[in-house]
């Protein structure tokens, strides 16, 4: 049986070798684009961590769907980034690298971008409700607050109801974020296909599974951190975390054969 043409598109990438400590490199020259170009990380940053807490207000009384929600928040958290990787992109080329390349990236011109994005809202959603769900359905009290969340669910005597959210949470995530991991940057840099750029991303994962666990540990561990004082720690750890997910395509993905999207500009 012939290969579907996004497969054959997919292959013109080669995906390359890296050690399993690789990810802390990313990290590193994330935090080097932040230092570098400051403002457009710290204003997506901050606009994440507000709207965190616009969430945690809405859901105040209902950390149900509040906890689906932040979770969910990992899965589309990628699309988030786009602006991020079109800065880390022209920091790359020595081309101005200020909130205007952040905000060309968002340009409503380019259909692949925003097929991807509503992919990944939809997975969110998906989990989101799925999530609620689950809590709701086998939670043996109502859970409204985060101590109640605590107190019914993670240290419930009797029950697997936390272990079964937590399962059910990766099972949904992995193939997302093996979908996921080089495919927006790669859209982003390259002219390619919305499904060549998904199977480029599941190769690298498969090519790489034991350093691609440990990247996707880092991001959520990090995330997770960035959430508990208040969600302020996603003022930087948002940005910090998106220009190494450039990197890591950068790493991951040689397209050196393949000719490049010019960088996108503000007009």
């Amino acid at each position: 049986m012939p290969n579907s043409p996004a497969l054959e598109e997919s292959r013109r990438f080669a995906v390359r070798a890296i050690p399993l400590l690789r990810p802390l490199s990313w990290l590193a020259r994330g935090a080097r684009d932040l230092a570098r170009a400051p403002l457009p990380g710290l204003l997506h940053g901050l606009a994440s961590a507000l709207f965190g807490g616009l969430l945690f207000w809405a859901a105040r009384d209902r950390f149900w769907l509040l906890a689906g929600a932040f979770s969910g928040f990992l899965i589309v958290a990628p699309l988030v980034a786009t602006g991020l990787y079109n800065v880390s992109r022209a920091l790359e080329r020595g081309r101005p690298a200020g909130l205007g390349a952040a905000l060309a990236a968002w340009r409503p011109d380019d259909r692949r971008l925003i097929a991807f994005g509503l992919l990944l809202g939809l997975a969110g959603t998906g989990w989101v409700l799925t999530s609620a769900a689950l809590i709701t359905g086998f939670s043996p009290e109502p859970i409204r607050k985060p101590e109640d969340f605590v107190r019914v669910v993670m240290l419930a005597d009797t029950g697997l109801l936390f272990e079964a959210w937590l399962v059910l949470g990766g099972v949904l995530a992995a193939p997302v974020f093996a979908s996921s991991v080089v495919a927006i940057p790669l859209l982003l840099d390259r002219k390619v296909s919305v499904l060549a750029a998904v199977l480029t991303s599941w190769r690298v994962v498969m090519a790489h599974p034991a350093p691609m666990a440990f990247w996707a540990a880092l991001l959520m561990g990090l995330t997770a951190l960035a959430m508990a004082p208040l969600l302020l720690g996603l003022v930087v750890v948002v940005p910090w975390l998106a220009h190494a997910s450039w990197h890591a395509y950068r790493d991951l993905v040689d397209v050196s054969e393949l000719p490049s999207q010019p960088t996108r500009a503000w007009r």
